[in-house]
This record gives C-alpha cells, sequence and structure tokens, in this order.
C-alpha cells in the first residue's frame, strides 16, 4: 500500500474528484499520495512538490488560503533545490504563490513573482509557450488592478497572439485573453474596439463550453453592458 505506483494512482483518482468538484474527496487520497511519496522518496524529492502543490491548490480553492501558503512556500523550496532556480516548475510554484499574494491584496509582494515567473518560462519553454502566455494574463491583471493600463494593454495583446498561434483561434484559453483585452479596452474608452472582441469570446465559449456554463453566462453580460455603456444607458 506504501509504494510510489499507488500514489500516482490515488493523485490520479484525486484529479478526477478534482475536476469534477468532488473536492472533500479528493483531499484525503492527496493526503495520502503525499505521505507515501514523502516516506517512500524523501521529503525534498520533486515528486513530493507536485503532491504539496497539488494539495495546496486545494486548499486555495476552497479559500483555506492560510493553509495553502505554507504548503506553496515548501513546494517551491524544494523545487528549487532539486530542479534549479531557472526550471518550469519553480515559475509553475512562483506563480500559484505570486496569485495567492495577489488575492490577498499584497500585491507589491506578488510583482516581482509573476516578473519572475514569466522571465523563466520565457528562458525555459521559448517566447510563444501557453504557459508564457498564462505568466503574461497574470502579470497584466496585476497591472490592470494597480490602474497600469498602459503597461497592461501589451501584454494582453502578446497573451492573445499566443493563445491564439499556439492554441488555434477557438480555444477557451483565447476567449479568456480576449476578453480580458476587452475589459481593457473599455476601461479606457474604446468601446468600438472591444465590442467585437467580446462577440469574438462569447462565441467561442458558446462553442466550446456551451451556453450555460459560467465563463459564457460572464461574457454575455459584459457583452450586455458594454452596448448598454455604448448606447447611453
Amino acid at each position: 500500500p506504501d509504494h510510489p505506483k499507488v500514489a500516482t494512482a490515488l493523485n490520479n483518482l484525486a484529479a478526477l474528484y478534482q475536476a469534477t468538484n468532488r473536492l472533500a474527496e479528493a483531499e484525503p487520497l492527496m493526503k495520502r499520495a503525499l505521505k507515501i511519496h514523502e516516506t517512500a522518496l524523501g521529503p525534498d524529492h520533486p515528486n513530493v512538490a507536485r503532491d504539496i502543490n497539488n494539495l495546496a491548490t486545494l486548499y486555495y480553492t476552497t479559500n483555506r488560503r492560510a493553509e495553502a501558503e505554507p504548503l506553496m512556500e515548501r513546494a517551491l523550496k524544494i523545487d528549487e533545490t532539486s530542479l534549479g532556480p531557472d526550471h518550469p516548475n519553480v515559475a509553475r510554484d512562483i506563480n500559484n504563490l505570486a496569485l495567492l499574494y495577489k488575492v490577498t491584496n499584497r500585491l507589491t509582494e506578488a510583482e516581482p513573482l509573476f516578473e519572475r515567473a514569466l522571465n523563466i518560462y520565457e528562458t525555459s519553454l521559448g517566447p510563444d509557450h501557453p504557459d508564457v502566455g498564462r505568466a503574461l494574463n497574470n502579470l497584466a491583471l496585476l497591472y490592470q488592478a494597480t490602474n497600469r493600463l498602459a503597461e497592461a494593454e501589451p501584454l494582453f495583446e502578446r497573451a492573445l497572439n499566443i493563445y491564439e498561434t499556439s492554441l488555434g483561434p477557438d480555444h477557451p484559453d483565447v476567449a479568456r485573453a480576449l476578453n480580458n483585452l476587452a475589459l481593457l479596452y473599455q476601461a479606457t474608452n474604446r468601446l468600438a474596439e472591444a465590442e467585437p472582441l467580446v462577440e469574438r469570446a462569447l462565441g467561442i465559449f458558446r462553442e466550446s463550453l456551451g451556453p450555460d456554463h459560467p465563463n459564457t453566462r460572464t461574457v454575455a453580460r459584459n457583452l450586455e453592458a458594454l452596448r448598454a455603456e455604448r448606447d447611453g444607458g
């Protein structure tokens, strides 16, 4: 029962539970997988960091951020030591920690982490990888949250370009990038530029996720609000 292969099976089942929103069932499986890997591989193995990261993400998703933070910090420390400071897994860990800092309103702490994650992804995966797009998007959202819209805009545009090229024009991540860029155009009173982006995002979400998905409904509301603003109402 304590073989690493058992831990892999536990993680796979936990991922399935997580994907189907059965988080309470996923958590004990993740904890057991972590314990097996710690015993079999030692506390500083990259697989242990991955397990810690999975558990931290579950805590983050269920609003247990105080529990998530020390796990994220431990995963980062393990990966930096075992894989080196410029490995994509380190960028993933840094990005997760930065997201946590952002939602707990520690924006000045989050910013250098987002920048470092972007730098690692660009160097290790190349400038056109989807993970680079995600890092650009996260940094742009932080700039937007701190009212630096002129700095955010080229990052949103580059993220959109990366997603379209690497994932195809009809991928949900393309729709998210279109919506983010449109919201920025809307915030800078460029409604005529924003509207076709939101329309395209809505079309992609309807096709890929269905008309009743929360993302589809959110973008549909954004489009209604945009048109109301355009028409002076």
